[in-house]
């Protein structure tokens, strides 16, 4: 079989349909990857024209998201194509540091992004954009476990579907604030979305209220930027999509580079913000619901780290045709007039003209404990959930999700088996595991800390890992599987001259020994060796290869730790073991049992608040409660 033709899948049901609601990040992805696998979609989204909208930071990727944007190309999807495609700063963070916790990131035209997935989206084969509020969902079986079959627009036209895939973002019963004035929506110009969150609060899901920011944006002649400090990309830029890498000769990157600047607020700004403190929604009450913690507005960087006389602003071109630039690190809600008094104190902003103030959005979000790892919903059949009505936050974990998410929509209704991810496997299926076994209390936001097995996870191997799962899903686009092949032949052939090449001037060790020094690279063993000189090394290529030369004994070790617990992980927990009446179990665990019912014992013990020796007793449990199966007694 032609190693580039997707592995072959049953054809789609008669009327199977999946229906993908909400045209951001998770939505975009969602709808492709369902589309992929040959189902019929339909997209629906408030409006066509902002399909694929950067609603705030117009940048892919950083540290941990990195991981995440790569993996979602290595899958089929399009985010590494777009911002590849669109991209005006590219840079590898973290190089400094180990190659398990650096991250690429790149800084967009927004404007173009949008119009890149826009267009890939309408050329989309079996998928058609349909311009509509939501009003409800349309729901089959009064008796048992109900299916959606469709939804209901806010116009009163029905949409059949064999599955739904809700994408709101931030827009369910969405609130905008900025000091004492708010008003419904939930980005500027779009409508909040008011009938979804009751009808999912009939269905028995629990539902939270979080709360996201975003920073005013600045027009780019009124800022003196030469009085700011210049960080340019990298001399070399790294692409995201491996399709980008493997076509390098093409031409990369494909537009003009532009460099960012930094700033800092200073002891006056300061002092404007705790002046006007109670003037902020959070601090007056007004929001009721959490913010990012890692990601926190400028007024609780004041008040929070008092002893701090300055705090980073980063300044951001939304792109090459438009005088828009974006303050990052101000995420704010204070009154307009505010706004505008304190960032005039910082250096280069004295002058500044507001294109826009800064804002908060509040809005509802459900409990991601009520899905499964498939991102289904299992209180209703055929229902998914991806993005940040999971309580996530960010373009790339919206589209890891998205991505999962549609694509198990589309093989639920094609009678296939689900697609899951697991936490060794990948960074998505870290997140999606993270998610499923928590109550979030803040948006959700990846960072490589989160994954155990970062080593394995490195943003360099995304297609070695990945692309044979996407094409045996039939998720891969043409061509990546020929790709990958040539990619991993060329590491092989690499590696194999390492193994054999050895250095007289050292001893005999060969290259590969010398290159697990700590401070050796491949470029300093090119005068050792011709062959090695000889053989084409693109910064892809050598990133890889020497991270596996040089961790080899570390990465071994990991995969024997992930096949020791993968044992454990296996273990399910019965469904029917009391484990609210366990005794020994301290009073937390056991309310946290009771609470989520995690399926197995690795994923019991990844919940918060339950310990090893939680764990090791729950075991104990389990295992007696099997054998009191085994021999006829029945659970105690």
């Amino acid at each position: 079989m032609d190693s580039n033709v997707p592995h072959p899948h049953p054809s789609p049901r008669a009327g199977a349909r999946v229906l993908v609601v909400g045209g951001g990040h998770a939505g975009v992805e969602a709808a492709l990857a369902a589309a992929r696998l040959g189902v019929d979609v339909k997209l629906v989204t408030f409006r066509a024209d902002l399909i694929g909208e950067m609603s705030c930071n117009p940048a892919i990727g950083g540290l941990g998201k990195g991981q995440l944007a790569r993996e979602v190309d290595a899958l089929g999807g399009i985010m590494g194509q777009a911002i590849d495609a669109t991209g005006i700063q590219f840079r590898m963070l973290n190089t400094r540091k180990g190659y398990a916790v650096r991250g690429p990131r790149a800084q967009a035209d927004r404007h173009l992004y949008r119009e890149f997935v826009t267009a890939r989206v309408r050329a989309q084969a079996n998928l058609e954009i349909v311009e509509a509020p939501v009003r409800s969902l349309r729901i089959a079986g009064e008796h048992g476990r109900p299916q959606v079959t469709g939804v209901i627009l806010e116009d009163g036209r029905e949409l059949a579907g064999s599955a739904v895939v809700l994408t709101t973002g931030t827009f369910l019963r969405a609130v905008m604030h900025t000091g004492e004035r708010k008003a419904s929506g939930g980005r500027v110009g779009e409508a909040s979305c008011e009938g979804l969150t009751e009808e999912l609060e009939r269905m028995g899901l629990a539902l939270g209220r979080l709360k996201t920011g975003t920073p005013p944006r600045l027009e780019h002649g009124s800022i003196d930027w030469a009085r700011l400090q210049e960080q340019p990309g990298d001399a070399e830029p790294s692409p995201f999509s491996f399709r980008t890498v493997h076509d390098r000769r093409a031409g990369f990157p494909r537009l003009p580079q532009v460099a960012c600047h930094i700033t800092h607020t200073g002891e006056e700004a300061h002092r404007i913000i705790r002046e006007n403190i109670r003037r902020a929604p959070m601090y007056s009450g007004r929001i009721q619901g959490v913010g990012p913690r890692y990601c926190p507005s400028i007024e609780d960087k004041v008040m929070r780290f008092a002893d701090r006389d300055r705090h980073q602003i980063f300044l951001e071109p939304e792109g090459l045709s438009t005088n828009v630039v974006y303050v990052n690190g101000v995420s704010t809600s204070l009154p307009a007039e505010i706004q505008e008094d304190f960032l005039r104190t910082v250096p280069g902003l004295e002058q500044a003209t507001f294109l826009r103030h800064g804002y908060a959005v509040e809005y509802d979000f459900v409990q991601p404990s009520c899905l499964d790892g498939s991102l289904a919903v299992e209180q209703v059949a055929g229902l998914y959930l991806a993005g940040q009505i999971n309580g996530t936050s960010g373009y790339e974990e919206a589209a890891g999700q998205g991505l999962v998410a549609g694509a198990n929509a589309a093989l639920w209704s094609s009678g296939r088996d689900p697609f899951r991810l697991a936490r060794d496997e990948a960074y998505v299926g870290v997140m999606i595991d993270d998610l499923v076994v928590s109550q979030p209390t803040e948006p959700y936001r990846m960072f490589s800390s989160r994954a155990e097995y970062r080593l394995l996870l490195r943003q360099d191997n995304a297609d070695l890992r990945l692309t044979r799962r996407a094409q045996e899903a039939g998720l891969a686009q043409e061509g990546d599987l020929a790709r990958l092949e040539e990619r991993e032949r060329r590491i092989d052939e690499l590696v194999g001259l390492l193994e054999s090449e050895r250095s007289d001037a050292h001893g005999g060790r060969s290259l590969a020994e010398l290159l697990r020094r700590p401070d050796t690279t491949l470029s300093d063993l090119l005068s050792l060796s011709p062959a090695l000189a000889s053989l084409e090394l693109d910064p892809d290529l050598t990133c890889t290869v020497e991270a596996n030369v040089k961790y080899s004994g570390y990465i071994q070790r990991q995969r024997e730790d992930v096949e020791r617990l993968r044992r454990q992980e296996g273990t399910l927990i019965p469904a029917d073991l009391d484990v609210g009446s366990m005794k020994g179990l301290r009073a937390e665990a056991r309310e946290k049992l009771v609470e989520l019912r995690p399926r197995t014992l690795g994923a019991a013990a990844r919940i918060a608040g339950i310990n090893p020796p939680d764990v090791a007793l729950l075991a104990v449990h389990v295992e007696r409660h099997r054998r009191l199966l085994a021999s006829g007694s029945g659970p105690e």
